[in-house]
């Protein structure tokens, strides 16, 4: 059974070939080659502000420039987020873009003429978290508990509906060796193809 897969690559340095793009490319390869239908949103693309008030999440206006971002999720059975972990976190980038399209009305619903935090407005949508690190992973899951993730996880995409959330830790990102590097590239083509 095909699928509408949504690749979110969440790098924001535009300017250099990175593990992160890699990753994403092996993906889609393996999704387009099985039959899936694939978008992109790169957000190092994207030029946008960040929101500086709960009024403004609630009733400001949606950016331009994300209008098509939020169609391209509400379209996606499933939803991949690419990249790197920084400071212990998703970069400022990537959670600004978050906070910017989960509005009320979209990714929450209304319930008597307000919105309701209840009302997950993105229901029937599977995801996952593909993360690199310069760390080894299991110090980051083990030491860390994985603690970003986690929260992205239960905080953000489930709080919405998403589920099941499964995640791709990747460590020593800066020090991985050709061998390695073509290992991961493969097991995220066969991620894609079986749309995971």
């Amino acid at each position: 059974m095909t699928k509408r897969i949504l690749l979110i690559q969440g790098h924001p340095d535009a300017g250099h070939h990175h593990l992160c793009e890699a990753l994403e490319q092996a993906y889609q390869e393996g999704a387009v080659g099985q039959g899936h239908e694939v978008r992109r949103i790169h957000l190092s693309e994207l030029n946008f502000p960040l929101l500086r008030s709960q009024h403004e999440w609630e009733h400001g206006e949606l950016p331009v420039c994300l209008r098509a971002a939020q169609n391209d999720v509400r379209w996606a059975q499933h939803i991949v987020f690419f990249f790197p972990l920084w400071l212990g976190d998703m970069p400022a980038l990537l959670k600004g873009f978050l906070e910017q399209i989960a509005r009320p009305g979209f990714a929450f619903g209304e319930v008597d003429g307000t919105t309701s935090m209840l009302k997950k407005g993105l229901l029937g949508r599977s995801a996952r978290i593909v993360v690199t690190m310069g760390m080894p992973a299991t110090l980051y899951k083990f030491y860390f508990r994985a603690h970003s993730i986690k929260s992205m996880k239960r905080n953000i995409l489930q709080f919405v509906g998403m589920n099941p959330v499964d995640d791709t830790v990747i460590g020593m990102a800066g020090q991985m060796d050709a061998d390695k590097a073509d290992r991961w590239l493969r097991r995220l083509a066969s991620m894609g193809r079986s749309a995971a």
